[in-house]
């Protein structure tokens, strides 16, 4: 099956990274990342993708970030927390179950498309838990020196297979399918 044939969306972990490994600046700072997406925002990406399940802690450093740097038009917005807020905010489901019903639910929200992950922590829970896809990177031409690695501690080893490298702008994309266990093929 290809990706372009119709059928359930992936889970899918898309970050920017600097090439020294950063998926953030120090205090999860992220306007360095923006000013590369300007010109071409990838919109072949953005159409597949149906819904975002995103960590507390990214979706605190998104709000924080310039109204025109978050622009998303990728489907319902869940966020996976164990603090939710009081107050509801609008566009955001905020979630406060396990992980697997987190991504299940987002999953079916996406409508048959990709599921898009965001945040290390949350990222690196998914990929531990064998609950994702592919892995997409885009890799900025910048060295940051200090900040939020691309995975959060105590991962483990996650093997990935290569099946695409383009470059669009500065811009190089890699994407790995994530290889599940020899038990779980």
């Amino acid at each position: 099956m290809s990706d372009s044939d119709a059928g359930p969306g992936k889970v899918v972990v898309n970050r920017s990274m600097s090439l020294d490994g950063f998926i953030a600046g120090p205090d999860h700072e992220m306007d360095w990342a923006i000013e590369y997406f300007k010109d071409d925002r990838f919109a072949e990406i953005m159409h597949a993708t149906g819904a975002m399940l995103v960590g507390r802690r990214t979706h605190e450093v998104a709000k924080r970030m310039a109204p025109e740097n978050t622009e998303y038009d990728g489907g319902p917005v869940f966020v996976l927390t164990h603090r939710p807020p009081d107050e509801p905010e609008r566009g955001v489901t905020f979630l406060s179950c396990d992980l697997a019903e987190a991504v299940a639910t987002a999953r079916a929200a996406a409508g048959g498309k990709n599921l898009e992950v965001l945040g290390a922590d949350l990222a690196s829970q998914c990929l531990r838990a064998g609950l994702v896809d592919e892995v997409l990177v885009y890799v900025l031409p910048v060295l940051l020196g200090d900040g939020v690695r691309f995975s959060a501690p105590g991962l483990g080893r996650i093997d990935l297979e290569p099946f695409e490298a383009t470059r669009s702008g500065q811009v190089t994309v890699l994407r790995f399918h994530v290889r599940k266990p020899a038990a779980e093929r």
